[in-house]
């Protein structure tokens, strides 16, 4: 018996990388996989190559199930129709996991409308499709009354939490996934459905191109920077035992599994002594006293820790 018996699954971009080792994971533990890949290049150049194909006869000679469904996750009609067969020839959908992505790293001087428009609509545009037409699908048996366990696993990065350079767009795409994954879990939650993300350290070609991911490990050592790593999370998150978490985003980095405190704020409050609104002329105090920048002893307004 695995994990996911019976439970039927779409993973965007899975035909390299971590889609791949996802769907690998997912068919080992009982899951029907259905993955979304066109066979692109890194940049999402048109590909000739259709490396999701391999997967699913890598999966069916493991003794797994798998499809392939040979569009773009910008097709925001396409992806409805998806959905809709999906469901017609499987009896359901239970999970969908949203790991297709593109990147066309320039600093921000160089790169043009059509670098950004690109990158932010195969990353978020693509992630908002999938969890747009299988929640209208959740919503629809939940309000039917039947029981739902539709779960969603996006994926983010630490560029897109903490930011890095030469990455404007696709930092901007991955920041923007981790809120829409907590949006999403507060609106769905009444339906039955859990919305979490991963941000996995990983050796890609996406993490390749943009450079400081170490070399692959032999054969006998642990590699820290296997794509599969992550890929125990995202089968347990895709699971009927997670229900209990949602609007989560979990860094997977090696064998370490670690949690986002997404955007908290920091340690301490500067506020005037006086009922009244902030004055422009106090800024400097302020700002240099809330970074440290100032002996709090040369400001007599109040700079106290946050409770």
């Amino acid at each position: 018996m695995g994990l996911l018996d019976n439970r039927v699954i779409i993973v965007t971009g899975g035909g390299m990388g971590l889609g791949r080792a996802h769907s690998l994971e997912l068919a080992a533990q009982g899951a029907t996989v259905i993955i979304v890949d066109p066979g692109v290049s890194l940049d999402g150049s048109a590909n000739t190559d259709t490396p999701a194909r391999s997967v699913v006869r890598e999966i069916a000679a493991l003794g797994g199930k798998a499809e392939v469904a040979e569009l773009s996750v910008t097709d925001y009609d396409g992806i409805a129709d998806l959905i809709r067969s999906v469901v017609s020839e499987h009896g359901d959908l239970h999970a969908v996991v949203n790991n297709a992505g593109i990147t066309r790293d320039k600093m921000i001087t160089s790169m043009t409308e059509r670098d950004f428009d690109d990158v932010l609509a195969v990353h978020l545009k693509g992630t908002f499709n999938l969890i747009r037409h299988a929640a209208g699908h959740w919503r629809e048996r939940s309000k039917a009354g039947e029981a739902v366990s539709g779960r969603i696993i996006n994926t983010t990065s630490g560029s897109g939490m903490r930011g890095n350079v030469g990455q404007s767009s696709y930092s901007a795409a991955k920041s923007a996934i981790a809120a829409l994954t907590v949006v999403s879990a507060m609106e769905l939650g009444r339906y039955g459905v859990t919305v979490n993300a991963i941000s996995p350290v990983a050796r890609t070609r996406m993490t390749e191109a943009a450079g400081g991911i170490l070399a692959e490990a032999d054969d006998s050592a642990f590699d820290p920077y296997a794509p599969e790593n992550s890929s125990p999370v995202v089968a347990y998150l895709a699971s009927v035992r997670s229900e209990w978490l949602t609007g989560q985003v979990l860094r997977v980095d090696g064998n370490m599994l670690r949690t986002y405190r997404r955007w908290s704020l920091g340690p301490n409050s500067f506020s005037p002594n006086e009922d009244r609104a902030l004055r422009v002329d106090e800024m400097d105090t302020a700002l240099r006293a809330l970074y440290g920048a100032m002996p709090l002893g040369l400001t007599d307004h109040r700079l106290t820790p946050d409770e």
